[in-house]
């Protein structure tokens, strides 16, 4: 099971079908996991995925539209009937608060398991303790939409680091425990001299997942899937429904295509489908015009993050 991986629990847009739940994705990140936006009938889905709720650590709604939100308290009743009492953090925007209340208090355990963190402009997301909020050592940021109602979309984005070259730590004697104390401070001192870290190591760039639902084409969208490793974006039309996407708040396939074109995204996977298209084959290939690494994403299926560059 690959560590850093998109499980696919919902693909509808607001009307379910017979194949197709409403939206529900999680993000696993080494050990822990991101469940963005728990449409109704999402603990449900967590189940056929093989997804218990004590494998998630974060819940992000992107916005407080109802097929976007309606599991959420399933999700959180789940989670107390499992036995787990730690709090799991609840991102939002800020002005879907009280949507957010409601949804929190509407069965007797849910609302002990929440803690609110809402979201009032881009960034790094601040966690219970003031801190950037974490999943599995990525940082949890949002970027501001433009939709309907306020809304935002999520990227993890991993600080750079250091790979560590053995045969030029060999070369300069180091192995075993001083290694870890070199990558930790920087430098060593040996009977042979000081040996820096960029001596013995590369740039090892951080990866970045991102998660951008409901919104027109705009400028945040663009900044949230810029330099992704795995881009997952709505595409709820097709070209012929290219006016009707922007009156509703809404991309095309062929738009969600091109985001990740113009973004420098590496893998995108298209999901958040309207119920008029059956079959998604023809918003894959309109995609597919624009990018050139794209799959249009099935419930419960698993989508790993490309590997490093």
């Amino acid at each position: 099971m690959p560590a850093r991986e998109l499980v696919v629990l919902g693909t509808s847009s607001a009307v379910p079908t017979r194949t197709r739940n409403h939206s529900g994705h999680v993000l696993r990140w080494d050990g822990e996991g991101l469940l963005v936006d728990p449409g109704e009938g999402t603990q449900r889905q967590m189940l056929l995925a093989g997804v218990p709720g004590s494998a998630v650590d974060v819940i992000a709604l992107t916005h407080e539209h109802g097929d976007h939100v309606l599991g959420l308290p399933g999700v959180l009743q789940r989670r107390a009937v499992d036995g787990l009492t730690t709090p799991v953090p609840l991102v939002f925007p800020a002005p879907a608060a009280p949507l957010v209340e409601h949804l929190v208090g509407a069965s007797a355990h849910a609302g002990a398991l929440a803690v609110p963190c809402s979201v009032a402009a881009d960034g790094p997301v601040t966690g219970p303790d003031g801190a950037p909020l974490r999943v599995g050592g990525a940082v949890l940021h949002a970027v501001a939409l433009d939709h309907r109602v306020p809304a935002c979309a999520y990227r993890l984005v991993e600080p750079d680091g250091r790979r560590m070259l053995p045969e030029r730590l060999a070369a300069r004697g180091v192995a075993g425990p001083d290694v870890g104390r070199l990558l930790a401070e920087g430098t060593l001192r040996t009977v042979d001299g000081e040996v820096r870290l960029e001596d013995v190591s590369a740039p090892r760039p951080g990866q970045v997942a991102a998660v951008v639902e409901d919104t027109r084409w705009c400028d945040g969208a663009l900044r949230a899937a810029e330099g992704a490793d795995l881009l997952l974006c709505e595409a709820t039309f097709a070209d012929a429904e290219e006016a009707l996407a922007g009156t509703y708040g809404h991309l095309t396939a062929r738009q969600a295509g091109r985001l990740a074109r113009e973004a420098g995204a590496r893998r995108l996977v298209l999901t958040h489908y309207s119920s008029r298209y059956p079959s998604t084959d023809g918003l894959l290939a309109q995609a597919r015009e624009e990018h050139d690494d794209v799959v249009a994403a099935a419930d419960l299926e698993r989508h790993a993050v490309p590997p490093r560059r």
